[in-house]
């Protein structure tokens, strides 16, 4: 990869597409995980206006302490930058309340843990509204196109994506070369939705080096019976995923009604 030359690409997309759009910058939720630094940090280079914002809900110390020290360096870098805390924390526990009661708590988890991300939307939203900016995502092509790790009108619900086309190790090549924070870089990817430290791996069951793996294997037209071992479970995690979360890679399904019927 001709690193410069993705970074000047992105950022010049990213330039072209607001002024287009006629708005004045990006809403980016930061969360303190490699993908919103990375995509912060382009957007902080396009010179327009950049609202990070910092969303907790139960959110791990060491997660919130990340986002704060990258975006205290965006601004010590880029004066266009700006920041704003939004604690919801008790907007997520008074919407639970709210909820009817179930038997088995543990049932709701999944549930509970797409409603933070669905909170954070719309507040970026908000936000976006308030100072006519484009909510910017942060997911990756592995996360977007390879197994549909993000929810669904949560942090896929977006503007634009300006690192989509990037890998997950095409995401770390491009932090290092842009010099973000190495305590950013070392930590284990997570989508901080649980309020433990459980991270994407142990989710999917799969590192991202092995789901490219698999997703260049897939592309390929591979099937699991060319593989053994570990190499055949990763692409079978991979292409359960990929076929789990198909609804959320292609367009929303329209019932078309027929011209006879009209």
């Amino acid at each position: 990869m001709q690193t410069d030359k993705v970074v000047k690409h992105i950022v010049n997309w990213l330039t072209d597409y607001a002024n287009d759009a006629n708005v004045n910058g990006f809403v980016i939720g930061v969360s303190g995980g490699i993908d919103s630094a990375l995509t912060s940090t382009l957007c902080a280079m396009t010179g327009l206006d950049v609202l990070c914002l910092e969303m907790p809900i139960h959110q791990s110390e060491n997660q919130v302490s990340r986002a704060m020290n990258h975006i205290k360096w965006l601004q010590d870098k880029f004066p266009n930058v700006k920041m704003t805390q939004v604690n919801l924390t008790p907007v997520f526990d008074g919407l639970v309340d709210a909820l009817p009661d179930v038997e088995n708590e543990e049932s709701r988890f999944m549930s509970l843990a797409n409603t933070r991300a669905r909170l954070r939307m719309t507040s970026l939203y908000y936000f976006a509204a308030l100072d006519k900016l484009l909510v910017a995502g942060t997911g990756n092509k592995v996360e977007d196109f390879g197994v549909g790790f993000y929810t669904k009108y949560g942090d896929g619900g977006v503007d634009l994506s300006p690192i989509a086309d990037l890998l997950k190790s095409d995401v770390y090549r491009l932090a290092k070369h842009l010099g973000i924070n190495q305590e950013i870089i070392d930590a284990p990817p997570t989508d901080g939705l649980w309020g433990d430290d459980r991270t994407d791996e142990d989710q999917i069951g799969a590192s991202y080096p092995e789901l490219e793996w698999a997703m260049a294997m897939d592309d390929a037209g591979k099937t699991a019976g060319d593989f053994e071992g570990r190499q055949k479970e990763v692409f079978k995690i991979f292409k359960r995923f990929n076929t789990m979360n198909k609804h959320k890679m292609i367009p929303i399904p329209i019932c078309e009604i027929p011209s006879d019927l009209r």
